[in-house]
């Protein structure tokens, strides 16, 4: 198992092929991510020091390189040019088969209070970007989750105050309503950008413990779905929801940068203009990425053995950084 100390070490790589344009390369040598631009140099990185690559666009890997990747523990990730996700090579622990059986032995207690653990740390860093974590309203949120009878009984509670969040956190941005999906508008495209970021991310640290993700706790097993990795998300959405309104207080999300597509009735970001939007993003969630990892750590000891290891909560409000 990867150990906190290497863990800090790891980044994420975002490759756009045109990015600057000419003949774009990629290998691996000497222990090293090679990225070249007409056959010359133009970027070095470690292979240890990553944890995943996302490539924009199209782009051609060998054989080799695929080995060299899974070999180093770096899972790889594919993006359209407008940041929607078809595929991936994912590298983890899959042998590690006991995490696995543990899963599906969970009974539905221990589901539902893995749930609640999940949704209260949500709602509390909602709360905390609200400044309202105090309130008596909020107070009595948190009452009903803790006495929820179930997943539907906790969604509910969930989904209401997602609606309240939303309206009131974005309400400077002239927010409407959240429609995931959508691209309705520029706040819930930039969104899903951004949750897709997360999502990944969330994905390859969970990997590295050999879990099935696709067998959640709070949202259930589905064809396809990966359940798992929408349940560890969830106390980390905040990061997302924090860099939008920054990004639009200090001017980096443009109006202009986008377009309507008036056939499918939804907003596009041209691939010209995507580089800063991943970065508004995947800096804000790298920032916090050693507590992402002890978190999920914290969650795989808990699931092994419940008595002796007590789960962790993420505070947005709290940076490891400056506080260990």
């Amino acid at each position: 198992m990867i150990q906190a100390t290497d863990f800090e070490e790891k980044q994420i790589i975002f490759i756009d092929p045109k990015e600057g344009e000419g003949k774009f390369g990629l290998k691996i040598q000497n222990s090293n991510l090679l990225m070249t631009r007409n056959d010359k140099p133009e970027n070095k990185v470690r292979l240890h020091a990553i944890l995943a690559i996302y490539i924009i666009g199209d782009l051609t890997l060998t054989t080799r390189f695929i080995d060299q990747a899974q070999k180093n523990n770096i899972s790889i990730f594919f993006l359209k040019r407008n940041m929607g996700h078809y595929g991936a090579i994912s590298s983890g622990a899959e042998a590690n088969y006991l995490v696995r059986q543990r899963q599906y032995e969970l009974s539905r207690k221990e589901e539902l209070e893995l749930a609640k653990h999940l949704v209260k740390n949500k709602v509390k860093n909602q709360a905390r970007l609200l400044k309202e974590q105090k309130s008596a309203d909020f107070k009595k949120l948190l009452t009903a989750i803790d006495k929820a009878k179930d997943n539907k009984e906790l969604l509910g509670l969930e989904g209401n105050y997602a609606k309240k969040f939303f309206k009131e956190y974005f309400k400077e941005i002239n927010w409407r309503r959240r429609a995931p999906r959508t691209r309705e508008d520029i706040p819930n495209l930039l969104l899903d950008i951004g949750y897709t970021i997360l999502f990944n991310f969330i994905e390859s640290v969970l990997r590295l413990y050999g879990f099935d993700i696709y067998k959640g706790v709070y949202h259930k097993l589905f064809f396809a779905r990966k359940s798992l990795v929408t349940d560890l998300q969830e106390p980390f959405r905040c990061l997302v929801d924090k860099a939008l309104l920054k990004g639009y207080r200090l001017g980096v999300v443009n109006e202009g940068d986008f377009k309507f597509n008036t056939k499918k009735r939804e907003f596009e970001l041209p691939w010209k203009h995507s580089a800063k939007y991943y970065r508004l993003f995947s800096e804000e969630i790298m920032e916090r990425k050693i507590e992402i990892f002890y978190f999920i750590q914290a969650f795989y000891r808990h699931v092994m053995l419940p008595e002796s290891n007590k789960l962790k909560n993420f505070n947005i409000n709290k940076d490891y950084k400056n506080n260990r």
